[in-house]
């Protein structure tokens, strides 16, 4: 069975493969921006097995990981959904902007109603001002552990990358591995307010790779040939965990983060969290170098909580001259990575990232500031159940994530929809607040009372108005990294640092000439990171920390028709 999956999993990319480059190499082939590109999204159960292990997993088309969409900039994506199993569903389009195509965007219960067993639903968008690679995953629950597939922007036709043209190019997505139900974790960590149970093993395109038991033959395998330039398309979709990445013996260089070209530079290793792409030029050795080289990836990780400590590789492979030894017989290079914790490397590699900000690709940062709201991001707890022990700090409490000091409640009717029918009345508050209620020295000692208040919240912004939001760390459980997605906008990462936010001494340091652009930001363990954005986006967009739908989930809406934007 695994060794039939390698084989289908390796046909859907040799085919993603050969669809890429024919449109590269022969763009009169595709149609100028503006065509639109049909896609049907069968939601069904497939038999897969990893790690020795056989179980029935969530996908589209029966394909895991599921179908690239491809298109160019400029075009319009059509999906049609229809939804096969018990599971309610969304697909969530991650890191398109959705320019007033909310009702496309995704989130369960924000900007739609899940599709039920045996519905459908279409996602109609289309691609504006981007080129590059993002993803889409299932947005309800977990069912984004097997649900995910990549999404692949090509430029307008005739527009070249602002880079040396590839020979190929390759999409390399990350995920998790569980070998019980996903679904079925999360549930328990709900229920008993711990951390959830972590991931049997990380995964290079749906293949856990050599250093997992029962896994040689489930590993993914990049064929170059010497002297030839690939594009690797990084995808991090794993539900929880930061990663480094490094090829033995091979330097990348950084091209594009989010579908935003960014000034090219050079590295051994990078870090990408949960719900970030990354683009690399990979220039292979110009001779066969009688070797083969692992590719790898492992987790950074920052807090208190357990984590899959494991890594993940792939094999690098030169095409062989005649009359050579066979791969078995050569020696095999491993990847030096920073050390778990390694802060110091995830600041550094950040702070590298910057705009191209060329007059073809400029970066439109706003630098006059309308509105500035200062969010403290962090675990918190929240009171056991009556009669019931759990598994937060205390057997009595459970772990909460929040947003000054408010955590998320998913309500029960779309909030974009009781908008627009204006029956908003008991399914969000306009009253989140913009400051912490309660000011403390947020990396210092934490306060004695750790308990959060619970809620629907939401900020309203007037349309166009431009925002700048710094996201503090908190030591209230204990400091750690969180990566932080904003649906329907990119913002600016203009400034970032370790300790308190210093709302003097900080503000003169910001980068307002080539900050990097993203979809997904990581603030710092013990630290924070500040942002800038236009909310140019009418509708009800989504910002939340990554994993959504764990015990720690928080959030914050953006959008609301013409005149509005949230955040709960």
């Amino acid at each position: 069975m695994g060794a039939s999956l390698l084989s289908s999993t390796a046909l859907i990319f040799r085919v993603m493969f050969i669809v890429l480059n024919t449109l590269w190499l022969f763009p009169e082939l595709a149609s100028s921006a503006g065509i639109t590109r049909h896609y049907k999204f069968n939601i069904k159960l497939q038999n897969v097995t990893r790690l020795c292990h056989t179980k029935s997993i969530v996908s589209v088309n029966g394909q895991f990981p599921g179908p690239p969409i491809i298109a160019r900039e400029g075009d319009r994506v059509v999906v049609k959904v229809v939804n096969h199993v018990q599971n309610n569903v969304t697909i969530h389009w991650h890191g398109i902007r959705q320019l007033r195509s909310g009702w496309a965007d995704g989130p369960a219960y924000v900007t739609q109603c899940p599709i039920q067993t045996g519905q459908s639903y279409v996602y109609n968008f289309t691609i504006t001002g981007q080129r590059g690679t993002l993803f889409w995953h299932a947005h309800i629950s977990w069912l984004r552990s097997t649900l995910y597939g990549p999404i692949i922007i090509l430029p307008k036709k005739n527009v070249p990358y602002p880079f040396p043209k590839p020979h190929k190019e390759v999409p390399i997505i990350f995920g998790e591995w569980w070998n019980a139900d996903p679904e079925a974790v999360i549930t328990q960590a709900l229920q008993n307010g711990g951390g959830p149970n972590v991931s049997d093993a990380y995964t290079i395109n749906g293949l856990p790779g050599p250093l997992y038991n029962c896994s040689a033959q489930d590993t993914f395998k990049l064929k170059v040939k010497p002297g030839k330039t690939y594009l690797l398309r990084m995808i991090n979709a794993a539900l929880n965990d930061e990663l480094f990445f490094s090829i033995a013996n091979h330097t990348l260089t950084v091209v594009d983060v989010d579908a935003i070209y960014v000034k090219p530079f050079k590295t051994d290793t990078i870090l990408i969290t949960p719900g970030q792409t990354t683009n690399l030029l990979l220039k292979a050795k110009p001779h066969f170098p009688n070797a083969t080289f692992l590719m790898s990836a492992r987790p950074y990780t920052t807090g208190r909580g357990t984590f899959d400590n494991s890594t993940v590789a792939g094999i690098l492979q030169y095409e062989q001259p005649p009359k050579s030894s066979s791969f078995k017989n050569l020696p095999l290079f491993k990847p030096t990575l920073p050390p778990l914790n390694d802060t110091s490397f995830a600041a550094n590699f950040t702070r590298k990232l910057r705009s191209l900000a060329n007059s073809q690709f400029p970066a439109n940062v706003p630098k006059k500031v309308d509105k500035r709201f200062f969010f403290t991001v962090g675990l918190g707890t929240n009171p056991c159940p009556q009669n019931q022990s759990c598994q937060g700090p205390t057997n009595s409490t459970m772990f909460a994530a929040s947003v000054n000091n408010v955590s998320f409640i998913l309500p029960t009717t779309a909030m974009l929809q009781a908008h627009f029918f204006q029956q908003s009345k008991g399914v969000y508050t306009t009253d989140f607040p913009t400051m912490p209620n309660f000011p403390f020295n947020y990396t210092g000692t934490p306060p004695n009372n750790t308990m959060v208040s619970n809620g629907t919240k939401v900020v309203v912004l007037p349309f166009n108005t431009s925002v700048e939001l710094v996201l503090q760390d908190t030591s209230i459980i204990g400091i750690e990294s969180h990566p932080l997605h904003l649906h329907g906008f990119n913002s600016f990462v203009v400034g970032q640092g370790f300790g308190n936010f210093d709302s003097k001494k900080d503000p003169p340091k910001f980068n307002l000439v080539d900050p990097v652009e993203r979809n997904t930001v990581g603030v710092p363990s013990g630290g924070w990171v500040a942002i800038r954005f236009l909310a140019d986006n009418p509708g009800e967009c989504m910002v939340h920390a990554l994993p959504l739908g764990s015990s720690h989930k928080l959030g914050f809406e953006d959008g609301l028709d013409s005149n509005g934007w949230q955040t709960a």
